[in-house]
């Protein structure tokens, strides 16, 4: 995937500086260019994560327009890689650049503090690692998020007092180290508890109301949480055209969606800023297929109620009206007469790769974007591609 491709496009450019500065002759003595080495990557690493930077640059990429070659647009809708790929390069070059740091200096008279310090930083740099590698990070994701978040504060405070401790704090790193710390705090400045409106259709799903002065853009998420300090969950914003404030579709998918549902609170806690999503790239091209299972019809639903992109919809899901409400279906057919609903209850579960390419053909779409589990969005993604169809999905990165 391109996210792998760019996560090693950054160790591989760490590595040429390395070997560059190595030509040089000094760097396995220079403490201090080492450190601004680590400094850099963890300035990429945490920037390229913020919601402002995010938003940024999804704007830049889905400006383009779509009289574009194809080819282009089809690279550029590509763009919700780099934020997952720059990030997991750069973290791991900062954690091998901080290794030398600290193996050097153990043999160089740096004083105690400075080593003390420096061992514990590179501890909660693997431990970070290590909760963060795919198959732990899967079956252990609540424990990931929390090493993530209160390791990556811990480590935050350690680099300034490792700053002023070993350089004294000088203005490069004293700079790199404030924007880093600013750019983290500014989605907790304006955390928030908001009041929601949450109605249930069916035991499976809820749709969740907020209004709050927030109208979001379609193709952005915000993030909930009913415990800001343990967890939080992103979810598609649904804005209808002409309407204050958004929704949200959450379904039954785990122990805190199951929980929202059956407690159904007055109260949720808000986070940052709406941030675009992988559905935001439909603006790149002239027609495009939606291809959706179960409640990933929310991500989907903000774009058809648009219809800025002409679209057509092929969603998959076990008896919809009983599921999701006739509200929300008869919302569905307002601006799609001609939708490809598939009723998993009555005929069983589709072949959506295939129902994904008739619908590409007959509609004579640029691409495809699907909204689905992991297994199921890789699976129809990979397959598209390998007929040569630009084909989209999430890629759980976050």
């Amino acid at each position: 995937m391109h996210h792998n491709r760019l996560a090693a496009g950054v160790v591989a450019v760490n590595l040429v500086v390395a070997a560059v500065v190595a030509a040089d002759g000094g760097w396995l003595g220079d403490l201090g260019t080492i450190s601004n080495l680590v400094l850099a990557n963890i300035a990429l690493a945490a920037l390229i994560r913020q919601q402002y930077v995010i938003n940024a640059i999804f704007l830049s990429a889905t400006s383009a327009p779509v009289t574009w070659p194809l080819r282009v647009r089809t690279l550029l809708g590509k763009v919700y890689h780099v934020f997952g790929g720059l990030h997991v390069g750069a973290t791991v070059s900062a954690t091998g650049w901080f290794l030398v740091f600290a193996v050097t200096a153990t043999a160089r008279p740096v004083g105690a503090a400075v080593l003390v310090v420096t061992y514990l930083i590179a501890a909660l740099l693997l431990a970070m690692i290590t909760f963060a590698l795919p198959a732990l990070r899967a079956r252990h994701h609540d424990r990931f998020e929390l090493v993530h978040r209160f390791g990556g504060w811990s480590l935050l405070a350690l680099f300034w007092l490792h700053s002023f401790l070993f350089t004294g704090a000088g203005p490069v790193p004293f700079l790199v180290l404030l924007v880093v710390t600013v750019s983290i705090a500014l989605p907790w400045l304006r955390l928030r508890r908001v009041p929601v409106r949450i109605t249930a259709p069916s035991s499976h799903v809820v749709l969740v109301g907020f209004d709050y002065g927030v109208t979001p853009f379609a193709g952005s998420s915000t993030t909930v949480s009913r415990s800001p300090l343990r967890e939080w969950h992103s979810f598609a914003n649904v804005p209808s055209p002409g309407a204050p404030g958004f929704r949200l579709t959450i379904s039954r998918a785990g122990d805190w969606t199951g929980a929202l549902i059956d407690d159904r609170p007055s109260h949720l806690w808000v986070k940052g800023i709406p941030t675009a999503g992988v559905g935001n790239i439909d603006r790149l091209f002239r027609r495009v297929v939606w291809v959706a299972t179960g409640s990933g019809i929310g991500p989907c639903l903000p774009h058809l109620l648009s219809r800025e992109t002409p679209s057509r919809l092929v969603w998959s899901t076990r008896d919809p009206r009983a599921t999701y409400g006739d509200d929300l279906v008869e919302e569905i057919l307002a601006v799609q007469p001609d939708p490809v609903i598939w009723d998993t209850t009555a005929s069983g579960k589709p072949d959506l790769v295939a129902l994904a390419y008739q619908a590409y053909r007959e509609f004579d779409a640029e691409a495809v974007i699907c909204i689905s589990n992991k297994k199921t969005t890789w699976n129809i993604v990979e397959q598209l591609e390998m007929r040569g169809i630009p084909a989209y999905g999430a890629i759980w990165d976050s």
